[in-house]
Order: C-alpha cells, then structure tokens, then sequence
C-alpha cells in the first residue's frame, strides 16, 4: 500500500534519526556541566546551555498562528506550526508545557524553547499545537486537565483546516504537563472528544501517584491538602487501564521522585494483560535539558517518539 506524503515524511524522518542519534550525541562540554548541576530543575542556567544550538527567528519554511484562542480562560492559547508550503493529512503533535502547575508558557521570552519542540514537529512531518493552559492556585485541580480536553476538541475540529490530521493526534506533555496529560487521558470523564481523540501520549518526567510521595508546595496549590483526595486524582489507575498508547520518559538526571514514578509507572504497565508500555531513561539528561535539546543533534529522544509514533500509525 502507498504512504501518503505526510505519512512518508514521518517514516523517512524515524530511519534518519535512528543513524543520526548514534553519530551525535550530547556534546561533551553539555554533558559535563549537566553533571555538575546534578539532579536539580534549572530552567536559567540549562537554557544558557541550549540556546546557542536552537534556530532563532525568522524560521524558514515555517509557518506560525500565535495565539489562538482554544477556549473562554485567558491563558486558554495555542500556536500552530505548519510547514510554509500548503499540506494535509500530516499527524499533529500537541505540547503541554511545564512550570510547577504555577507558571510556565508555550512560549519562553528571551529563549528558543518551546519553539523548538514544534520546529521539531514540523520538520518531521507534523503540524505542532503548543498550548498552555490555567495556573494554580487560583485554577486549582483539574483545570489543567479540563483545558487539555478543551484544546483536544479544538485540534479535532480545526486542524484539518491547517493541513493536520485530526484522527492522528498525539499528546506530549513535560512535567506539569506531563501529569497534565496525564490526568487528561487517564480520566475519560473530561474527554469532550469520542474516545479522548488521541493517537498515543507521550509523557517526559511526570508525576503519576501522588499518594507515592510528599507533594510540594506547587503541587499542593493545584491538588489540595486533602491526602484523601490524592488517589482519585492521579493517573496511575486510569493508565494502566486505558487503551490510548502511551509512552513514558525520564532523565538520568531527573530529581529522585521523577524517576521513582517513571518505576512505578513502568512497574505497573508491566503487569498489565496487555503487557509492558514503552518507557525510555534519558542518558546524560536533566529535567529540562531532555527537552530543551529536542531539534538538536541529540536525537535520543526524538528518535523514540518517532518509533512510537510509527507503532502507534
């Protein structure tokens, strides 16, 4: 059977980045200074150390729509990435930022990032959605999940309008975003699309059970100080029982608590009757280099999400 172009581009983009992510991998002088930072979260100071390697506007062969509302919140905002030349049917990549449930955007001033992650998309064969979303503690639980569904349901009805295809959707969430998009698919009740309208869901240093260790004080402002509370609201449950694909990342230098609940999630999938899910420890890495790197020439990660966008095809 013949691949449709966009399909074609995905697939040429996996065998590229399979051979191009054992030829380049993290530079040495990167490496290095991550080590030194050790297990720490240090947007600043990692962003100093990607930023040279990221592309800078104007992006070729690009094209951009900032700021598109998604839903009635203020922060309910989305930009689309397309390539500059008209397309259709290519699979659409949404990313959910992080920011400790209390800050954080789609767009970092100053920096590349998270430009770089929808640059990646387009580039390998997607249309990008990189939205952003209510902050706690005035939106607490589950806002956050609540606006994931919101801008699901407008990617199903509007992307194809910018050359995306709705019945191949993936969600990516880092950090707060990961549990975002984590909450989202793991609790069908906010689905306000057939079946959570995803493809797959990729989810890098994510917390998944919040009764597993203490939370900190951001995570309280989003989830309460009601312990009683905690098991119905996380996702490890409903993970384990979903049939949306999904795929879960951490960084070797990921704070502790991140890669005890990457085990506990891998833990659990494994016993699942449909058996282990894909799940990807970060050589080198930090909690943000793993995507502050992504459109570089470490392609470790981006090379994964590939073959799980292919399984997932």
């Amino acid at each position: 059977m013949a691949l449709s172009r966009p399909a074609l581009a995905v697939l040429v983009a996996i065998i590229a980045g399979a051979a191009f992510a054992e030829e380049s991998p993290m530079p040495p002088e990167i490496a290095g200074k991550l080590r030194e930072l050790g297990r720490t979260i240090d947007p600043p100071k990692t962003v100093l150390l990607y930023a040279p390697l990221q592309e800078k506007e104007p992006y070729p062969a690009v094209r951009i729509e900032r700021d598109i509302k998604y839903g009635p919140a203020e922060r309910n905002l989305l930009d689309v990435f397309m390539p500059e030349a008209p397309s259709s049917g290519r699979p659409v990549l949404m990313f959910v930022h992080g920011g400790a449930f209390i800050g954080g955007n789609k767009r970092m001033p100053g920096t590349p990032f998270y430009d770089n992650v929808m640059l990646w998309a387009v580039k390998t064969g997607f249309v990008g959605v990189n939205m952003t979303y209510r902050l706690a503690p005035q939106f607490p639980w589950p806002a956050g999940a609540e606006d994931v569904a919101t801008a699901v349901k407008w990617v199903s009805e509007k992307i194809s309008e910018r050359g995306g295809d709705p019945a191949h959707v993936y969600l990516m969430g880092h950090s707060a975003g990961a549990i975002h998009a984590a909450s989202y698919v793991s609790h069908p009740e906010f689905y306000e699309v057939r079946d959570g309208g995803l493809k797959g869901v990729i989810m890098i240093s994510g917390i998944y059970d919040l009764t597993a260790t203490p939370l900190t004080d951001p995570e309280r402002a989003y989830f309460g100080d009601d312990p009683s509370r905690y098991a119905g609201q996380s996702s490890l449950p409903g993970l384990l029982r979903t049939n949306v694909p999904w795929m879960a990342v951490t960084a070797e230098l990921d704070p502790p608590r991140f890669v005890q609940q990457f085990e506990l999630l891998k833990e659990g999938a494994c016993k699942r009757p449909s058996g282990c899910a894909r799940t990807i420890m970060l050589p080198q890495h930090s909690h943000m280099s793993e995507v502050y790197s992504i459109n570089t020439g470490d392609q470790r990660l981006t090379s994964e999400i590939l073959d799980f966008v292919k399984v997932g095809k």
